[in-house]
Parts: structure tokens; C-alpha cells; sequence
């Protein structure tokens, strides 16, 4: 499902100028001790990522750190990354193009990274991930998926938590699964 890596430079755009011209790309975020063994993927920077030009800084990203800090870790022992690596246009869902230029640079990230366990937020990132676009976030919860040689486990994104705060449980069941797949290797 994962596809091999084309190029290691970051993207400036599509070709046909869908992100918006020049913007900085957004390279993901990490502390500086040792290597983490832990990643999350989420969709795409919004506008306080592309502000700050790093990964999960809005009110999304708050709930991320919280959600970090619940398995005894810190933002700074995770790896955070988007598919998409600049901002879509008003904030409209990537397209398949854009997909396709990023995907390559986002595996760039997991095989310099190499994580144990990698966590996709959202249905875009699953689908992105193992390549299954009609894959729903619902069905593919609850499950361990190898990805690039890492554990794949799927669970909401935080933004969609924050406007359906009962799904809170489901993500705290999806990082207990997390927190074990690190503990147990």
C-alpha cells in the first residue's frame, strides 16, 4: 500500500498552481533528542500552521498535545506531519493531484523518521496511507495496519473531536492501543 519515494526536495505546488504559489512548505515536527519512535499524520496545514510554519499549532494541534501528554509522552517525543505539506486554498480538501505530489515527500519524512508506530488522523491521511480511497475513518478504527515498516494505527483527527466531543472515548482507545505497541516492543 505504501509507495516508494520519487524525491526527497519539498514541494512548492502542483504544476498547475492548485497550492498557492511560493508558499513555505511545511516539513513536520520533532524534538531534538533521539530518534521518535512515534508519528502522527494529519491532512493538511490550516492557517495558524501556515502562519507559525509548523504542524498542529491551532486549536486542533491543543488537542493533539493533550492527547500526546494522555500516553505520557510530549510533542516534543513525537514526530507530526501532514500529507499535504502547503495549504489548500480556503481551506478546501486536497485533491488527488496534490495528493500525489506530497505523497512522496511524506514518505521521505516516515523513512527518515522510521518510526515504530505511526498514528493517521483522519480519513484522508488513512486513505493516503494505505492507498484505499474509499476507505471510511469508521471502518478503519480498531485496527493495526503495517505501514513502511512501521505499526499503522488509524483515529480521528482532532478537528473533528473538537466539533464531536463524544468520539473522545474512541481516540482514547485507539492511544491506549498506541501506548501498548510502544511498551510491548
Amino acid at each position: 500500500p505504501c509507495h516508494p519515494v520519487l524525491e526527497q526536495r519539498p514541494p512548492r505546488g502542483t504544476g498547475r498552481g492548485a497550492l498557492r504559489p511560493g508558499a513555505p512548505p511545511h516539513r513536520g515536527a520533532g524534538g531534538a533528542g533521539p530518534p521518535p519512535e512515534l508519528m502522527f499524520v494529519g491532512e493538511a496545514p490550516g492557517r495558524d500552521e501556515d502562519l507559525q510554519g509548523e504542524p498542529f499549532v491551532g486549536r486542533a494541534g491543543q488537542l493533539l498535545t493533550r492527547i500526546i501528554e494522555a500516553i505520557d509522552l510530549r510533542r516534543e517525543d513525537v514526530y507530526i506531519a501532514n500529507v499535504i505539506k502547503c495549504r489548500p486554498p480556503q481551506n478546501r480538501n486536497p485533491e488527488r493531484d496534490e495528493v500525489e505530489t506530497c505523497r512522496p515527500f511524506l514518505f521521505a519524512q516516515i523513512d527518515a523518521v522510521a518510526p515504530r508506530v505511526i498514528v493517521a488522523l483522519g480519513s484522508f491521511a488513512v486513505r493516503t496511507l494505505l492507498d484505499d480511497e474509499r476507505l471510511p475513518i469508521s471502518r478503519a478504527r480498531g485496527r493495526v495496519y503495517a505501514c513502511r515498516g512501521a505499526k499503522l494505527i488509524p483515529t480521528f483527527h482532532p478537528a473533528f473531536l473538537l466539533r464531536s466531543p463524544d468520539r473522545k472515548r474512541d481516540v482514547w482507545e485507539d492511544m491506549k492501543r498506541v501506548r501498548s505497541l510502544l511498551r510491548d516492543d
